[in-house]
């Protein structure tokens, strides 16, 4: 009888976020790099071991009413919590790559806008974890519907806070470095 009681509560929980207005089903976009695989560790070039320069992406699966696409990379691993390395938003929505090497601006060419990661920097700066085991970088990739209204050099607190309630599709590539 308690196994049965178990089973019907789990039913009912799933159940209870399947049929309210407040959960949404986030559609996946498929993010990638030509310099690893999900999982993989990234190679030196992309790090403040190397060249320092930013990772190739590439992506597919964004919804059509896409107005953007933004990208964060995280590090969860670093010794004083989330330490984010890259921050580019308002990305044209048209758009499925980033090249290798993104210039460290606040406003690119096509609109796209770059925040202040945690090294006080606009732009990407790569991993760079002190000795120790592998960190895990997280690439995230968002589909919003919104061009977001901020300025460029915003911190990742604030671009999280805007794109709350925007994001219609996500996706993401974990690279993994240790030095």
């Amino acid at each position: 009888m308690k196994k049965i009681a178990v089973v019907f509560a789990i039913l009912i929980l799933i159940f209870a976020g399947c049929g309210g207005g407040d959960v949404s089903v986030k559609q996946s976009i498929e993010l990638t790099s030509s310099a690893f695989r999900n999982g993989e560790f990234i190679p030196v070039k992309y790090t403040g071991f190397g060249e320092d320069v930013s990772i190739p992406l590439e992506w597919k699966g964004v919804p059509e009413e896409t107005k953007s696409i933004a990208i964060v990379m995280d590090d969860p691993d670093a010794p004083f919590g989330t330490f984010t390395h890259w921050i580019i938003f308002n990305i044209p929505k048209n758009e499925r790559s980033l090249p290798e090497g993104v210039p460290q601006k606040p406003v690119m060419e096509n609109g796209a806008k770059q925040g202040t990661n945690d090294f006080g920097r606009i732009g990407y700066n790569g991993p760079k974890p002190p000795a120790g085991k592998a960190h895990h970088y997280h690439i995230k990739i968002y589909a919003l519907d919104a061009i977001l209204n901020l300025p460029s050099g915003i911190r990742a607190k604030e671009f999280h806070s805007a794109v709350s309630g925007h994001i219609l599709a996500q996706g993401e590539l974990i690279g993994l470095f240790k030095r």
